[in-house]
């Protein structure tokens, strides 16, 4: 009995790191939905909100706790990590959901506890005067107690795994599971699969800038297409007629010892880009870039 108990017990225990996890959620949403009011009176005089931003988000928050903690037992972040709370003074074993008194101290705690923080602090930031001075003082010496307190629950939330926040150790509520935790199957072929495929995603990254495809399409087309050992001035006469590159008519055409014609800025332009650029018609290797014989007449061109 005494084991099924502790089996109980350890099974409904909530690790840390996912208590951690759901007051970080509700930060989150909470910046979330302030920024999305906030959009709402983007059109408006600048500063409308800034005279009455404590009360604003006051209402805002108890909205959110009117709509989570009370009705749900459990918090936005919580709902998502499936915790919700716990009545810890109950002496039942099965679960107790948290009173209607102390839901209603947990919007006191947090809520009103901030807002008496923020409206504070903006009543008394532009006081100088000595009775206000005293009253910050206390004010000051309050906050930093409750800092300390909260510092102080935190080392031993991090010991014994319960009660992450001082106001849930002061009103005696936990986080537990709402249902009991199951085994998870993962499916270890689908992990492979995909660690597979980012490792070769992340090889090709790497090697396909290293490649020159221009010089491996020349390579590819000059095993189709027969090298000519020679180069005749007919030959030149013959393909003169456009450029290789851009099809048009050659403008101060050049050559690169092959029997085709370029012309000079689209020669010049790819051979200073790539230094091992080959002829895209016969994928001859260019050596040197020479103006067009001149016992080439571009009147036997136009003839043909």
């Amino acid at each position: 009995m005494a084991g099924r108990e502790e089996k109980t017990k350890s099974a409904n225990r909530v690790l840390r790191i996912s208590q951690l996890d759901a007051l970080e959620l509700n930060k989150a949403l909470e910046q979330l939905v302030w920024s999305q009011f906030n959009q709402c009176f983007h059109g408006f005089k600048p500063g409308l909100l800034a005279r009455f931003e404590p009360e604003v988000k006051a209402c805002l928050w108890l909205f959110l706790w009117r709509f989570t903690v009370y009705s749900r037992n459990a918090t936005v972040g919580q709902s998502v990590l499936n915790i919700q709370y716990k009545n810890d003074f109950s002496s039942s074993p099965r679960y107790q959901p948290p009173s209607k008194n102390q839901k209603l101290w947990y919007a006191v705690c947090t809520i009103g506890g901030r807002w008496l923080e923020e409206r504070c602090y903006d009543l008394f930031r532009n006081r100088h005067l000595a009775s206000f001075g005293k009253v910050k003082q206390c004010m000051n010496f309050v906050v930093g107690l409750i800092k300390l307190g909260e510092l102080i629950n935190f080392l031993i939330f991090l010991q014994k795994g319960k009660f992450a926040t001082l106001t849930e150790r002061l009103l005696g509520i936990h986080s537990v599971f709402c249902k009991p935790q199951n085994m998870r199957e993962v499916g270890f072929e689908y992990m492979n699969r995909e660690l597979l495929w980012h490792g070769f995603a992340e090889f090709l990254i790497f090697l396909l800038p290293l490649i020159n495809i221009q010089k491996l399409k020349a390579k590819l087309s000059s095993w189709c297409i027969p090298l000519t050992g020679t180069v005749s001035d007919s030959a030149l006469a013959s393909s003169g007629r456009e450029c290789a590159l851009c099809g048009e008519w050659p403008t101060m055409p050049h050559t690169i010892g092959c029997d085709h014609v370029f012309c000079y800025y689209c020669v010049k332009s790819s051979f200073l880009f790539d230094m091992y650029f080959t002829c895209p018609k016969c994928g001859i290797e260019v050596h040197s870039v020479q103006p067009l014989k001149s016992g080439i007449e571009m009147s036997e061109v136009n003839a043909l």
